[in-house]
């Protein structure tokens, strides 16, 4: 049973493949991607209940991070796939999509759940490395699904910046297996073996690797300065890909430098990989203020939010104390499920009034309340009110960045913060708020926001708070997990 478990969350989606593939896109279909999901996040519990488990010879592991991630991958998997049908109808309905466009769709959201399941479950470093070059391969064609110029350009640009980022960690890995060719107990690629044999890595060639596998993982992650993909992919990729994209994909691309920078501390001490991160963070932290205070486009404007919370994963990663990577990890989580929500609301908006300019959205509140509420409470608990998770995570990076002897860096990624979040308030409360504008999509009374539509935003928020009231059962697999990464366990 351990292997059909383990096997599971990557195995599944494939089988939703298959189906597509030879069904197609019917009413009795529509709801595989989610059950796939559902299949992901069931075995990602089971998985972090029972223990570290392995299969296929080593090449596939389980540990408290692996389980963790997985449930990451799960939980904003259900919201973004629950919410597929009721977008996709919309767009059918609009003549933007067609039912083999929505199978394709379905598809491709099977290979990339299928991919990310892979990268957090791969014991070998030339592993994961496939599995995130897989995910910009399937990502790629999502991005510009829509075939319009600006989607196609988005994805060249993705598949251009990714590529090159992406080069850099397969440098990297090259590296790393080199350090390690006199290594005791001949480690190769793998990531626990890599760790326990830290002291026997050749340092110098060991700190070129690590660095190339941060700045190119960093690239997937939508970390500066290989950042440009991001915004442009996010506003030109459908909605629920945009939830995954960000809710997901720069999760799963971080995990990766985790990884790293655990055997990077075994073998060169903490102070190398801190350093970069606090760089890599700080500088994403900047630039996605500097871009947010005129920004005029809402989904470039939650892409860009994107780059300035996984900068703040980063400084919680540099602080590297085991309650620094759980506030990190908690961070990733409810990022991950706010994210997903307010792509999945933008989605619904662009649907309705045709455009993704800021100043071209008015009156939201007073014509699509439901849907206006679910934004607007979206990006409170985004910008750490609360009780939403968020708050609870900022302030666990805070306390433990202070105690880490990062005050300089933490109090500067505070004050960023705060410009950020005035930004965010300021461009969303113009949206939400004012005379309804004219358009073709307007409407006079309040419309209602459809019930499969309206119910993974509404989840998506509600487990957002619970996490911000409480971890619950989740709060001994975070230490756990943090365990792994600090060699406590």
């Amino acid at each position: 049973m351990t292997p059909v478990l383990l096997l599971a969350p990557a195995a599944v989606p494939l089988l939703g493949v298959g189906l597509y593939l030879a069904v197609g896109w019917r009413p009795a279909t529509r709801w595989v991607s989610a059950g796939s999901a559902a299949v992901t996040l069931a075995a990602a519990i089971a998985l972090a209940v029972s223990g570290p488990q392995a299969a296929l010879g080593g090449l596939v592991r389980a540990d408290a991070l692996s389980a963790f991630m997985l449930i990451v991958i799960g939980a904003v998997g259900v919201l973004a796939t629950a919410a597929t049908p009721a977008f996709l109808r919309a767009e059918i309905e609009a003549e933007r999509a067609t039912a083999r466009t929505a199978a394709r769709h379905s598809v491709l959201v099977q290979l990339f759940l299928a991919a990310m399941a892979l990268a957090v479950l791969a014991a070998n470093l030339g592993v994961l490395w496939i599995a995130i070059e897989a995910t910009t391969i399937v990502t790629a064609f999502l991005v510009g699904q829509r075939r319009t110029r600006q989607a196609v350009e988005a994805a060249w640009k993705y598949v251009v910046i990714c590529s090159a980022g992406i080069a850099l960690a397969l440098l990297g890995t090259f590296l790393l297996n080199y350090a390690a060719r006199h290594a005791p107990g001949a480690p190769g690629l793998d990531m626990a073996a890599l760790a326990h044999a830290a002291s026997g890595l050749d340092p110098g060639v060991t700190r070129i690797a690590a660095a190339l596998l941060i700045i190119g993982f960093g690239a997937k992650a939508g970390l500066a300065p290989l950042h440009a993909w991001l915004p442009d992919a996010h506003s030109q990729a459908p909605a629920p890909v945009s939830a995954l994209m960000s809710g997901v994909l720069l999760s799963v691309a971080f995990y990766a430098i985790l990884r790293v920078k655990v055997i990077a501390d075994a073998a060169l001490g903490t102070g190398f990989a801190r350093t970069l991160l606090v760089v890599l963070a700080l500088a994403s932290l900047l630039l996605a203020a500097s871009l947010l205070l005129a920004q005029r486009d809402y989904k470039r404007m939650l892409a860009y939010s994107s780059v300035e919370h996984l900068g703040l994963v980063a400084l919680g990663a540099a602080a590297g104390s085991p309650l620094a990577l759980a506030a990190a990890l908690l961070h990733v989580m409810g990022h991950g499920l706010v994210k997903g929500v307010l792509f999945l609301a933008a989605g619904r908006v662009l649907q309705i009034e045709r455009t993704s300019r800021i100043d071209g959205v008015r009156g939201l509140a007073a014509r699509h309340p439901v849907l206006a509420g679910c934004l607007g409470l979206g990006v409170l608990a985004l910008i750490g009110l609360p009780p939403f998770s968020v708050f609870a995570s900022e302030l666990g990076i805070a306390r433990t960045g202070f105690a880490a002897g990062l005050g300089w860096a933490t109090a500067a990624a505070l004050a960023i913060v705060v410009v950020i979040a005035a930004a965010l308030i300021t461009h969303t409360s113009r949206m939400l708020l004012g005379t309804p504008s004219e358009g073709p999509g307007t409407a006079s009374a309040p419309v209602r926001l459809p019930g499969a539509f309206a119910l993974p935003l509404v989840i998506g928020l509600m487990a957002s708070a619970a996490l911000g009231v409480t971890a619950g059962p989740l709060s001994s697999l975070l230490h756990r997990a943090a365990e792994t990464l600090t060699g406590a366990s």
